[in-house]
């Protein structure tokens, strides 16, 4: 009952962040993020899981919302994880004016025909309909949600092996004060991504 219980509440709390995604009202807080930090956290997170790891992470930092990012990148490394094979690699490179942070397993990868619709809600491309086999199919919405509100985006990327997922950000984003929408309009305040 307890897991039963924490998995509505996960499944609440991401339905409360896409209807405010939906309202264009995301809050987000302001602050310098490293983004290094945040991806090797993860990766001693999955480690201490079982999950094989290799990562390349140089510093590289962004002005944005700390709790919504690592949100996002937990998102997509628990996506590899549970639709990859034994491998999940980590990387992260500074690109012009953005930082890309790929995130890339070794499973079956998704095929082209549906790399869009993995963005949709609540879509699944297992077979199987068994709670335990896949998650809900709102993961990677919320990531691309996340990375939009912070003037990136995530997308599916090329690859000879499994599926790589690539989440770009604005290095160099100006501080604003109050909420601002996907475009960058002020809107009304509401509560901040990943609380």
């Amino acid at each position: 009952m307890l897991a039963e219980t924490d998995r509505l509440d996960r499944l609440v709390a991401d339905l409360l962040l896409l209807a405010r995604a939906d309202d264009h009202a995301h809050t987000l807080r302001r602050e310098d993020v490293d983004l290094d930090d945040l991806l090797l956290d993860d990766a001693r997170r999955l480690r201490a899981a079982g999950v094989e790891v290799s990562v390349h992470a140089p510093p590289v930092r962004v002005t944005g919302d700390g709790p919504g990012l690592h949100r996002a990148i937990r998102n997509l490394t628990d996506n590899a994880v549970l639709h990859g094979g034994r491998h999940v690699t980590l990387s992260l490179r500074p690109d012009g004016p953005v930082a890309v942070v790929e995130v890339a397993d070794d499973g079956e990868g998704i095929p082209s025909a549906m790399r869009d619709r993995v963005f949709d809600r609540f879509v699944r491309l297992d077979d199987s309909r068994e709670r335990s086999a896949g998650g809900t199919g709102l993961g990677l919405p919320i990531a691309r949600e996340i990375a939009r509100a912070h003037g990136g985006d995530l997308r599916v990327g090329e690859s000879a092996v499994g599926t790589r997922m690539v989440l770009t950000l604005p290095r160099d984003t100006p501080a604003e004060s109050g909420p601002v929408t996907p475009a960058g309009r002020q809107a009304r305040p509401r509560p901040a991504i990943g609380s």
